[in-house]
């Protein structure tokens, strides 16, 4: 059997060459739009996070983005802690609370359907982290098409 004669990797390490960018780096023109959707659930799987990082990098790059909680998507918007608001019961506990704050303290905005919130998942008003901007079911829709109208950058965020 062939003997490995390398020495193990150590902290610190790449194995990538992560400083070569291949594509301009895009940066919003004046009044240029984004919005990202969320139709999914929190901590079902990594789509919800990533998109929140997504509208965070659309934000720096001078997009006006908004997010738009709906349907399970409201689930990510609600405040969450153990075993009190606020508290991370675990690390990555708070992620998506956190990565919400920090995007509406960058200049984000964030909508959540009340009937998502109420209907669905039994939550009101109260349970929204502070500063989402709760809506009426029938703005999902027109938020959508105003972001069509305003030719904007649009990431749909959905899981079954």
């Amino acid at each position: 059997m062939p003997a490995v004669n390398r020495e193990k990797h150590a902290t610190g390490d790449y194995f990538v060459d992560y400083e070569e960018k291949v594509f301009e780096d895009v940066k919003a023109r004046p009044g240029e739009k984004a919005l990202v959707t969320f139709h999914t659930v929190a901590f079902e799987g990594s789509i919800g996070f990533v998109n929140l990082l997504q509208a965070t990098r659309l934000q720096r790059k001078g997009y006006e983005t908004s997010v738009l909680l709906y349907g399970p998507g409201v689930t990510l918007g609600v405040q969450r802690g153990f075993p009190t608001l606020g508290d991370e019961a675990f690390p990555g506990h708070m992620n998506f609370n956190k990565q919400i704050v920090k995007f509406m303290e960058e200049g984000g905005k964030v909508y959540a359907c009340r009937f998502a919130l109420q209907a669905l998942y039994g939550h009101g008003e109260p349970s929204l982290i502070e500063g989402i901007r709760p809506i009426n079911p029938l703005d999902v829709l027109d938020l959508k098409l105003l972001h069509q109208r305003d030719n904007a950058v649009v990431i749909d965020t959905w899981t079954v």
